[in-house]
């Protein structure tokens, strides 16, 4: 098991311009998918290549995005697959992502039996 902690870092380059035809903008949705992947903790690991090929499949994705063109939506699904995308991916790949843990949760303020039995009429009181 390879196991990669959450730090929240930007990495990988942006999304270039001037790929796209007739000066054409990302898709919004593919901007934000991109931008989703520079997040990941499994950017840590990637190397040119990878980026290359997450590159060829936002292509894919802004087509499937300003097209409608939905076939595409298995390719982009099978090449997002290979970096880990969904938590079936993740097991398959034998990654595990670490969430760093700043503090321990917030222990609940102690109520009193009163507070309790008052809140329960409260409630009983509305269901009449």
């Amino acid at each position: 098991m390879q196991r990669v902690q959450e730090d929240g870092e930007l990495r990988g380059p942006l999304l270039p311009e001037g790929v796209l035809p007739d000066e054409e903008d990302w898709h919004p949705r593919t901007r934000q998918w991109w931008e989703t992947w520079r997040r990941a903790p499994q950017a840590q690991m990637f190397i040119e290549t990878d980026w290359d090929f997450l590159l060829d499949t936002a292509l894919l994705h802004h087509v499937m995005w300003t097209k409608g063109r939905w076939e595409f939506a298995s390719e982009v699904r099978l090449r997002a697959a290979k970096y880990g995308a969904t938590p079936e991916d993740r097991m398959r790949l034998k990654l595990k992502i670490e969430t760093p843990v700043d503090k321990p949760p917030a222990e609940p303020t102690p109520r009193s039996t009163s507070d309790r039995r008052k809140n329960l009429r409260i409630v009983s009181e509305d269901a009449v």
